[in-house]
C-alpha cells in the first residue's frame, strides 16, 4: 500500500478531489432517459420486457406473494434469521431516538405558530440483486421508515433466474416491508417515481444501486425525493502507535473488497505503523477471496498518509469527509468533538466498521464521495416531513400589518400589501 510523506495540504486536497470527482456517462444517461420514457408510457408491459431483456427472467406477475416470502423465510439458515432479528432490534432501538416531534409556541397575544411532523405516505426501497444482494440493507432502509410511520413501504429488487435471494425476502418480512416487486435497474426507479398498473407511485426512493439506478434516481428527483446518489464504499482510519497494524489492515480491506472503486485511507503520525500496515495489507490480500477486487481498489484508491501531529491528521480527515471513519487512537472517544465531516464514526480498536454494517444499530446507508460535508446518514428524519402553521387574531394582525406592507412594497409586491390591508378594515 502506497505511503505518502511530506505532501502539501494543497496536493492532498487535489488527490481527494480527483478521487471523488463525479461524472455522468452520457451513454448511461441516454439509455436511462429512454427507459424512463418507456415505463411511463407502457407501465407493467415495459417492466416485464426489461426483466426478460436484462435479467433473463419472464414474469407473468411482478408482485412477490406472501407465500413466497413465507417459504423463503422458512428456508433461511436459522442462525441467519437470529442474526437478522438481533440486528433489527438494535436498529429499531437506535432509530427510535431520532423521532422528530411537532412543536407550537405563542410568541405574543393572538399569535400561534408551529410545525407539525408527519410521515411520508409511501416509500420505495431499491434492493440490488444477484451477488450484490444485501439483507442488512433491507433492514437499514425499511426500519427507520417504519418507525417514522410510513404506511406503505414498497420494495423492488431485480428478478433472478434461480429465484430471489431468500435472506433478502426474510429481512423484508422482519423489517415490515408491505409489498415486494421483482423489477430492477432504472426501470424500477421509473416505476416507483411514476407508478404502473401494479406498482404504486411513492413519495421517496431510497437504497443503493448501479450506475443506471443512480442515474435514474438523479433524473426522477423532483418528481419524488431520493435519499442520495451513493458512490463507491470508503473508509478513513486515524491511527497512532497504539493501533494494531493487523486490525487496521483488516478494516481497510473490509471496504476495499466491496468495489474496485472503493477508497481505503489511513492517516497516521507513526512511520512504524504505516510500514507495518502496508505489509499487512499485502499479506492479507493474498488470502482474501475477493482479492482481485480489493487489490484493484487498494492500488487505485488506497494510500497511507504520514504526518507529524494528531491535529493535522484530523484536519486532513475532515477534508476527506469519509463515509466510514475509524479513530484508532489512544483515548479515541476524546476526539469525537473534533470530527466535523464523516458519515459514521467508529471509536477505539474494538469498534470495527463491520459492526456498523450489520448489527450495532446506527445506519449503514451513508454519504459517500465527500458528501458527508453537507449530508447525513439515512434516518427516521428522511421519512418525515414538516408542515408549518400560523394563526393570527385580528388584533395581532393590526399590530404587524404596517411592517408587512412596508416590506411587501419594498419588494415591489403590491398585491401582498393589499392582502394585508384588506383585513385592516
Amino acid at each position: 500500500m502506497n505511503i505518502i510523506k511530506n505532501e502539501s495540504l494543497e496536493a492532498f486536497k487535489a488527490r481527494i478531489r480527483q478521487q471523488t470527482e463525479k461524472t455522468v456517462d452520457p451513454q448511461v444517461e441516454a439509455r436511462v432517459t429512454d427507459i424512463i420514457k418507456n415505463v411511463r408510457a407502457n407501465g407493467d408491459e415495459a417492466l416485464k420486457e426489461y426483466g426478460e431483456k436484462f435479467d433473463g427472467v419472464s414474469l407473468d406477475n411482478l408482485k412477490v406473494t406472501d407465500s413466497q416470502i413465507e417459504e423463503a423465510f422458512n428456508q433461511v439458515n436459522p442462525a441467519v434469521i437470529k442474526a437478522l432479528e438481533k440486528a433489527a432490534d438494535n436498529i429499531r432501538s437506535f432509530h427510535k431516538l431520532e423521532i422528530g416531534e411537532s412543536f407550537e409556541d405563542n410568541p405574543s397575544n393572538g399569535v400561534i405558530r408551529g410545525t407539525k411532523v408527519t410521515p411520508l405516505s409511501a416509500v420505495g426501497i431499491y434492493v440490488p440483486g444477484g451477488t450484490a444482494a444485501y439483507p442488512s440493507s433491507v433492514l437499514m432502509n425499511a426500519i427507520p421508515a417504519k418507525i417514522a410511520g410510513v404506511e406503505n413501504i414498497i420494495m423492488v429488487t431485480p428478478p433472478q433466474k434461480n429465484g430471489l435471494n431468500q435472506a433478502v425476502l426474510a429481512a423484508a418480512k422482519i423489517a415490515g416491508v408491505d409489498r415486494i416487486y421483482q423489477v430492477g435497474g432504472a426501470q424500477a426507479i421509473a416505476a416507483l417515481a411514476y407508478g404502473t398498473e401494479s406498482i404504486p407511485q411513492v413519495d421517496k426512493i431510497t437504497g443503493p444501486g448501479n450506475a443506471y439506478v443512480a442515474t435514474a434516481k438523479r433524473d426522477v428527483y423532483g418528481q419524488v425525493d431520493i435519499d442520495m446518489i451513493a458512490g463507491p464504499s470508503e473508509i478513513g482510519i486515524l491511527a497512532d502507535d497504539s493501533a494494531s497494524a493487523k486490525d487496521v489492515a483488516a478494516d481497510l480491506l473490509s471496504q476495499a473488497e466491496h468495489d474496485v472503486n472503493a477508497r481505503a485511507i489511513l492517516i497516521t503520525n507513526s512511520e512504524k505503523l504505516a510500514t507495518a500496515v502496508s505489509k499487512e495489507v499485502e499479506d492479507q490480500l493474498k488470502v482474501l477471496p475477493r482479492e482481485a477486487i480489493a487489490r484493484q481498489a487498494i492500488e487505485n484508491n488506497g494510500f497511507i498518509y504520514l504526518v507529524d501531529t494528531i491535529d493535522l491528521m484530523i484536519d486532513l480527515m475532515n477534508a476527506v469527509a469519509p463515509e466510514h471513519l475509524e479513530i484508532q487512537l489512544e483515548n479515541a472517544y476524546d476526539y469525537i468533538s473534533k470530527i466535523k465531516n464523516a458519515g459514521s464514526v467508529f471509536l477505539g480498536k474494538y469498534a470495527s466498521e463491520p459492526l456498523g454494517d450489520y448489527l450495532a444499530g446506527p445506519n449503514h446507508i451513508l454519504p459517500t464521495g465527500g458528501t458527508a460535508r453537507f449530508s447525513s446518514p439515512l434516518g427516521v428524519w428522511d421519512f418525515q416531513k414538516r408542515i408549518q402553521y400560523l394563526q393570527y387574531s385580528a388584533e395581532a394582525l393590526l399590530a404587524d400589518s404596517a411592517d408587512v406592507t412596508v416590506l411587501a412594497r419594498e419588494e415591489g409586491l403590491e398585491a401582498h400589501a393589499r392582502a394585508i390591508e384588506s383585513r385592516e378594515k
